[in-house]
Order: C-alpha cells, then sequence, then structure tokens
C-alpha cells in the first residue's frame, strides 16, 4: 500500500523551509554588513589598526559576496538516503546557529552533494530520492522528485522518471545575452570533470554545445572551494577569447561566490598594456611562430653592439678631455657581460663596468705617467677619484647606452615591428612591420613583449637600494621608539619593570618596524593583474586551440606547476596562428603527461541545427562525427538568397523577432558596415552589449557565444575569409539554441 504526502503538502512543507532558509541568510547578511559598517567607521589611528580594519573588511565582504550570490536559487535540490540522511543542496552552504553548526543547506561542491550528480537508478549511491525545486525569488514554483530506491512506496505527486524535464526547461529557457551558471543541471560526465584533482594539464574536448565552458568556470568555482588555501593565495587565472565573451561569462562564478578570479584576455596579460589593435590574419600567424622567440632573441644580441671599425669612439670629457673607446675594448667587455649568462638589462652593469674601468686606466696612464720611465705616479686615491669622475660622466654614459642600450620591451619590440627586415625573409617582414609607429599592441604582440621582458630582465638594482635605504631608516625610527618606551617605563616602574614590561615588548627593531609597515591589501587576483612575473595556483584557458605557440610561452611562464585546464575543439579553430592540436601544445611543455577528456553531448544546439553545421563540416572532413544533440525544436533551418543582401537581412530580423531572448547577426567583417546601417538598432562593436536583442558580429566575435536565433550572412564569403574559413563557418552556424537561417547573395 503506498503511502501519498499529497503534492500541495509537499511543497507547502518546501515553501517553509525556503522561507525559513531565507530568513537565516537575512540574519548572516544583516551580521556582515554591520560588521563592515563598524569596521570602516572605526577608522584606527595607527597603521594596525588600519590593518586590522581593512582585514576584517576584505573577509566580511567576501562573505557578503557568498550571500549575495546565494540569494537567487539559494536551494535548488534535496537528496534523501535511504539510512534516514535528508540534506538540501544549494549553491552555497548555509548553516544554523546552533552548537553544533547544523548544515541547514550543503554547498553544491561538498563531496555529500556529489549524489545529487552522479546517482542512477543502477547506482543509487545511497539515496532513496533526488528532488528538484524550481524557485522564482523566494517562491517554490515546482518540485520533481526521482525516485531511486523502488521499495520506497512513500509518494507525494511529484514523481518522475528522470531529471530531462528539468535539463530540457533550463535549454529551451531564453537567452538574456549573460551565461548562466548550471550548478542545477550538471550531468555526471560534467561533474567528474569538474572535481578533477586540481594539478597537471587536464584537456576538456568538446563540440559545440557540449558545455565547455560551463564546465571549466565551475571547475573554477570547484578548485577555489577544495583547494581554498593554496588557490587563495596565488588566485586562478581563466583566459577567453576576446572581451565580448569575458563579459558573457563575467556574472557565473560571482554567481557561485567566487570573485577571487582574474578573467583577462590574451592582450591583457602584459601588465600595463591592453592590446586593442588588430593584426592582418598573415601578421597574426608569423608573430605567433614558436621560432619567433629566437629572432627576438638575436635581435637582443644585435642591440650589444660595439665600435663599427678600428676607429674607436671619441668620448669628450669636460676635465680630462677625449676619451678614447676603441673596438677591442668593447669586445671584451661584451664577451665579459655576455658570459654572465643574464638577461641583456641586468648584464649591462658588467659592460658598464667593464669600460669604465678601462677608460680610467686610460686616464690614469695619461695623467700619471712618469716622464722618466718610472712607475706611475698617482697613488690609490688619485686613481679611485679618476674612476669616480669617469663612472659620474655622462658623456662616457652616452656612450655606453649607444653601444648597450638599456631597453624595456616595449621598446624593444617596437624598434623591431618597425624594422623587421634582415631578421625576418621580405615578405614576412612586409606582413609584420608596423606602418603606424604610434598603432596600438595587437594581441600577438603581448607574447613579443613577454618574451622580450624574458631577455631584457629588469635591472630593479636602483629600487633595491632606495627600499633598503627606506627600510634602514624605519628600523633606525623604530629603535628609537623602543629606546624612548623602555626609558619610561624604567622610570616609571624602576625596580618593577621586569614584571610589567610583556612579551610584545621583547622584540627588536626590525620585527617592530615589520608589524607596522603598509601591507597590501589587494587581492590575489588584482596583484597578479599587476605582476608579469607572478605564478598562478591554476590556469583554465578557454578556446586553447585559439593561441598561438607564442602565446603558449607567455602562459606556461605563468603556471610553473602546470596546473590547468584546457577547454577547445580543434574543429572550430579560426585563428590562423592557432596551434589546433593538443599534442602541438602541450609536447614542449609536459610531453604526453596530461590527460584527455571528450564531452559528446550537445546541449545548446537541436538537432535540426546540428545537420546543417556537420555538412560544413563534412565538406573537408567526410568522416566528421557531430556530438549527439539532446534535443529536437521541429524547427528546420531556412535559407534565403537575395541580391539586395542588407535590406533582406533586415527584413529577416524583423520576421525572427520575437518578446524574448536574443538574435544574432553574424556576417564577415567586411558585410558589418553595410549591415549596421540597415541595422541602427543592432548593438555592434569591438566590445558589444550582448544584454541587446540584436547583435550584430563577426564569426571571431561569436566564438563561445550563444543566441535564440543565429542569421548567417554570406556563408561563402566566411568560408574564404581565411585558412581557416570553414571552421569559422561551422562556428557562426552552431550558435543558437532555437532557430537558425541564412541569407547569402542571390
Amino acid at each position: 500500500m503506498e503511502l501519498s504526502i499529497g503534492e500541495s503538502e509537499a511543497l507547502r512543507k518546501e515553501q517553509q523551509f525556503i522561507s525559513e532558509l531565507y530568513a537565516r541568510l537575512d540574519v548572516l547578511r544583516e551580521r556582515a554588513e554591520a560588521a563592515v559598517r563598524e569596521a570602516l567607521k572605526d577608522a584606527g589611528t595607527g597603521l594596525q589598526a588600519r590593518l586590522e580594519r581593512d582585514v576584517l573588511v576584505a573577509e566580511q565582504s567576501g562573505l557578503l559576496a557568498a550571500y549575495d550570490a546565494g540569494d537567487q536559487g539559494l536551494c535548488f535540490g534535496r537528496l534523501v538516503f535511504r539510512d534516514g540522511r535528508d540534506h538540501h543542496i544549494g549553491r552555497v552552504g548555509i548553516r544554523e546557529d546552533d552548537a553544533e553548526r547544523t548544515p541547514l543547506v550543503v554547498d553544491w561542491r561538498a563531496d555529500v552533494a556529489r549524489p545529487f550528480y552522479l546517482a542512477t537508478g543502477h547506482t543509487p549511491m545511497g539515496l532513496s530520492r533526488r528532488r528538484h525545486l524550481t524557485t522564482h525569488g523566494r517562491t517554490v514554483t515546482g518540485l520533481h522528485d526521482e525516485m531511486l530506491d523502488l521499495g520506497d512506496s512513500t509518494r507525494t505527486g511529484h514523481e518522475g522518471r528522470d531529471a530531462d524535464d528539468v535539463l530540457l526547461a533550463a535549454l529551451d529557457a531564453a537567452r538574456t545575452g549573460r551565461m548562466h551558471d548550471i550548478v542545477q543541471t550538471i550531468q555526471a560526465e560534467q561533474d567528474r570533470i569538474i572535481r578533477a584533482p586540481h594539478q597537471g594539464v587536464l584537456v576538456v574536448e568538446g563540440g559545440p554545445g557540449t558545455g565547455k565552458t560551463a564546465v571549466a568556470l565551475h571547475r573554477a568555482a570547484y578548485l577555489l572551494y577544495a583547494y581554498r588555501e593554496q588557490l587563495a593565495r596565488r588566485a586562478v587565472l581563466i583566459v577567453g577569447p576576446n572581451p565580448a565573451f569575458l563579459g558573457y561569462i563575467g556574472e557565473v562564478l560571482p554567481s557561485l561566490g567566487e570573485t577571487g578570479v582574474l578573467l583577462a584576455t590574451l592582450g591583457e596579460l602584459f601588465p600595463g598594456v591592453r592590446a586593442t589593435g588588430t593584426d592582418s590574419p598573415e601578421a597574426a600567424e608569423i608573430k605567433g611562430r614558436a621560432a619567433m622567440a629566437d629572432v627576438l632573441a638575436r635581435y637582443v644580441r644585435d642591440q650589444q653592439t660595439v665600435p663599427p671599425s678600428q676607429e674607436p669612439i671619441e668620448i669628450d670629457h669636460d676635465d680630462y678631455g677625449t676619451l678614447l673607446l676603441d673596438r677591442d675594448t668593447a669586445e671584451d667587455a661584451r664577451w665579459d657581460a655576455r658570459s654572465t649568462g643574464l638577461p641583456h638589462n641586468l648584464a649591462r652593469p658588467r659592460f658598464a663596468t667593464r669600460v669604465i674601468d678601462a677608460l680610467t686606466a686610460q686616464l690614469v696612464e695619461r695623467l700619471g705617467a712618469d716622464p722618466f720611465g718610472g712607475p706611475n705616479l698617482l697613488d690609490a686615491s688619485d686613481v679611485a677619484q679618476i674612476g669616480k669622475e669617469v663612472a659620474t660622466s655622462g658623456a662616457v654614459h652616452a656612450a655606453i647606452e649607444e653601444l648597450w642600450p638599456a631597453l624595456t620591451p616595449q621598446q624593444l619590440v617596437s624598434r623591431f615591428l618597425d624594422d623587421p627586415y634582415g631578421y625576418l625573409p621580405d615578405g614576412e617582414a612586409e606582413f609584420v612591420r608596423r606602418q603606424d609607429p604610434r598603432a596600438p599592441w595587437t594581441p600577438a604582440d603581448v607574447p613579443l613583449l613577454d618574451e622580450a621582458a624574458e631577455l631584457l630582465g629588469d635591472d630593479d638594482s636602483a629600487a633595491r637600494a632606495a627600499a633598503a635605504r627606506e627600510r634602514a631608516e624605519r628600523v633606525a625610527y623604530a629603535q628609537g621608539v623602543l629606546d624612548v618606551s623602555y626609558a619610561s617605563r624604567t622610570y616609571e616602574f624602576e625596580d618593577q619593570e621586569s614584571e610589567v614590561l610583556g612579551a610584545h615588548d621583547i622584540i627588536d627593531a626590525e620585527r617592530f618596524a615589520e608589524r607596522h609597515e603598509e601591507a597590501d591589501h589587494r587581492s590575489a587576483a588584482e596583484r597578479a593583474a599587476a605582476d608579469r612575473t607572478w605564478a598562478f595556483g591554476h590556469i583554465i584557458v578557454d578556446e586553447a586551440q585559439e593561441l598561438s605557440a607564442m602565446a603558449w610561452r607567455l602562459l606556461m611562464r605563468r603556471i610553473p606547476t602546470r596546473s590547468m585546464t584546457l577547454v577547445g575543439d580543434p574543429a572550430q579553430t579560426g585563428d590562423a596562428a592557432g596551434c589546433g592540436s593538443w599534442e602541438e601544445i602541450l609536447t614542449p611543455y609536459v610531453g604526453d603527461r596530461y590527460e584527455h577528456v571528450t564531452l559528446g553531448v550537445n546541449y545548446r544546439t537541436p538537432a535540426e541545427i546540428m545537420e546543417v553545421a556537420a555538412d560544413i563540416r563534412r565538406a573537408v572532413e567526410p568522416g566528421f562525427v557531430p556530438p549527439r544533440s539532446v534535443r529536437s525544436t521541429g524547427l528546420p533551418p531556412w535559407d534565403l538568397a537575395a541580391d539586395d543582401l542588407p535590406g533582406a537581412v533586415a527584413a529577416a530580423v524583423a520576421r525572427e523577432r520575437r518578446d524574448q531572448g536574443r538574435l544574432a547577426v553574424i556576417a564577415p567583417a567586411a558585410r558589418i558596415p553595410a549591415l549596421a546601417a540597415a541595422l541602427p538598432d543592432a548593438e555592434h562593436g569591438p566590445d558589444p552589449d550582448l544584454t541587446r536583442p540584436v547583435v550584430l558580429i563577426d564569426p571571431r566575435q561569436a566564438k563561445g557565444l550563444e543566441f535564440d536565433t543565429v542569421i548567417v550572412v554570406d556563408p561563402d564569403a566566411i568560408r574564404a575569409a581565411g585558412p581557416h574559413g570553414v571552421n569559422d563557418l561551422y562556428v557562426a552556424s552552431t550558435r543558437a539554441t532555437q532557430r537558425l537561417g541564412t541569407v547569402r547573395p542571390a
């Protein structure tokens, strides 16, 4: 005999729980807000007080971010175990305010929550039932119970065979222009990837719509939860293909309570540079070659010059007349500096010292020579004074700068791009040569800048000397404070001083100075963004197949532990410099020591659209097998040929517009201006607002994005636009979740 609880009763009980849960969340949020207000109100007067305040504000602000993340869809599941255990699952963990700190809702990343994603009827993992809760704001709007123990006779009226209805409802929902988390609908194959150990390189390959990006973002959230102490200090870097993509995914991690992540494009990974320029495909491909590292190394060595002939350089010294720097002296100094193995700027002082010593010896010989052939008439103090005057001579340093200049990465790469002839074949040099010296940096320039920084090094000796002087002054001041404090206490307490002085008084001046130094209160992500040499705790690369060999050199410098998650699909490679194969990317750095997993289920693209897209790939790869689509819309893609292409696209947009959702027109870059004129309400540009109802973008901008409706314009031009044009067309044709149309010239 079945025991029936009743549909309305089950809803009522869940609503009561959700109401109590949000009441607890409100209390926790108010406590955190009050703590922040109190800390900010108490400004303090000393460095220690300000430090304590800043730490408290940072901690409570982090809690507030987590509480805010949980405000929408705080609880979405419930696990009922056969042994009587019962856990609600949510996007953040919330506990009771009792002595046991009883969990009210368990964080989805906790081990106890795994059955919510992995349990099946064949392997129930101890579950009796799994419940999916649908909420709107703080109201429970639906329940879906999966019975995993057929011996359980309790019925609620919300039973279903599986969770497909929940998944399909999420997939069919209208797009908003921002990616949503999938925490409620993570599938088993995705969960195993999300929770994989963070050490080593994990490659996640999957075709369009397989959830690669969502898996990567939820993996970041999981790693920060499971390895908080390690990764919070070093930060997690997520690299995306373009600014529009980063804007599209920007709300996912905050919605999961994680804000300590650095999101960046390749063009933002050199501090102080924001690469907004554009290269031709040919230039980008040449700049991205691994051989460019050797080209730049040779270019740096060629900056280390000597006098061009046997005629010495004449140096006019104010006090001693003309000094002569000959080729042999310069060559000896150059050899000595290069023998150190130091980067260019760090070896430069060695070169300068050898030149200064040689010029000093030249002057000593001239000024102190005994006319009768005896020993030099100058004593050690005279020689030291002459050496000092040579070393401080502006003319001498100008000669040193001419032969071995101090260079910044920007200066070096600018010089190279202004005249790359002699370092590249003439045809390639013409593609790479910068026509306008004031042109902005391009994304392909950033790895060159990073390589130049490695080759040049940063001579921070002056800064370190200044820091040492400043610290010595702080220590001296601290010693004075301690001396005064000790004297005043001795005077006041006389023989009782040993009883009065506490442990905090037994401290030397150096530790006292350290205690009162200003601390850097920026988050790890903020500090990492400003530090080219920062070593991240983990790096996630989306659309990894697009990065060049030089770009991988840059990224590998940022992650010496090789703890990485690479997400991509070689079939979608569009960049001319893209490596396109995991072996080509990883062999130089980890050999074959990486794990490769494949996602084979397409959750985004309906079967009707995926079949059209698959035919595009089969034209160049006859055996191509697309990922399997889990749904069908019954809406076949349409195809239209028109004489007036912009007019036909405008009419199609008007026809396809719906009250909800987002529409994208994806066209070759050359077609964008005319289409923009025909679609005045469409959002377009280098960083479009994807929340607008209609956006106009090119195939490269479309990478990683999804829309309810997509209209592809002039597919033949997209296919012919570059060496990977077929891949670009494949990408453009797989962005739609509902409807796909094509407009081509008649």
